[in-house]
């Protein structure tokens, strides 16, 4: 029987820490085997905060809009989340801002994590600057397969290890969609990519981040089973999907 883990922001003034067992489906995406980073260089880049704590990772795609995971905001109050720009370190520096509305893909399905975006309208504008930046997307439709990407956020340095402070940076590699799929037993939908690099991941409580390739974001941390497991790539929802884009420039037309 597959079993999801979702992680549910608990009302406490303390980050949850990370449920996670070898071989069950994460909803997540810290950095294991990363280097230290610094927001100049990703400068679209933020922490969705839950009761005042990163709880996620997400992107700047407008002025006063952020992509994240849908699993991150399923099921929550908008009132009890805020996004931090503008900073390295977790928890710390930057600008923080409140939400306005959740817009979760109508589609999103908790049980299989297909559908795995959401977009989030803040209560006033970022404002843009060297550490603040609006990531463009990649086209609908965009040919895949081959491509190297960059996975940002700040996550345990090993599974079930402590979080660091500064922003953490990993380079992945694609993994042929059959091939992945095979490795899920038929879990790869339309709407997923998969990465990998041997030893190094997005794991355990930082999704919702963005997966960038040639400047421009690719993918959203999604989930995956273990943490740098060479027999299972991390997953992404796909930006390049047309179902997945249409949400999302949906609520960019509207803003």
């Amino acid at each position: 029987m597959k079993i999801v883990l979702i992680a549910a922001l608990a009302a406490l003034t303390v980050e949850a820490s990370p449920r996670y067992h070898a071989g069950l489906r994460r909803l997540d995406g810290k950095i294991v085997g990363g280097a230290d980073a610094i927001i100049e260089d990703y400068p679209h880049q933020v922490s969705l905060e839950a009761f005042d704590r990163h709880s996620c990772g997400g992107s700047i795609i407008a002025r006063n809009l952020i992509l994240t995971a849908a699993h991150c905001t399923h099921n929550k109050d908008a009132q009890f989340l805020n996004i931090r720009y503008g900073t390295s370190l977790r928890n710390q520096g930057g600008t923080v801002v409140a939400i306005a509305e959740i817009h979760d893909h109508p589609n999103y399905d908790p049980v299989t994590t297909d559908f795995d975006i959401s977009v989030l309208k803040l209560s006033s504008d970022i404002d843009l600057s060297h550490t603040a930046q609006i990531i463009p997307m990649i086209s609908v439709n965009a040919q895949e397969g081959g491509r190297k990407a960059l996975v940002t956020g700040w996550g345990a340095l090993y599974t079930d290890g402590p979080s660091p402070k500064q922003l953490q940076v990993v380079e992945l590699k694609e993994e042929d969609r059959k091939a992945c799929n095979k490795a899920y037993e038929g879990e790869i939908t339309e709407r997923m990519i998969c990465f990998m690099n041997p030893g190094q991941d997005a794991c355990q409580g930082d999704s919702g981040g963005p997966l960038i390739s040639n400047g421009v974001q690719i993918g959203v941390v999604s989930w995956g089973y273990d943490c740098a497991d060479p027999l299972y790539p991390g997953v992404f929802a796909d930006l390049a999907n047309v179902q997945i884009r249409d949400h999302i420039d949906g609520i960019v037309e509207m803003k």
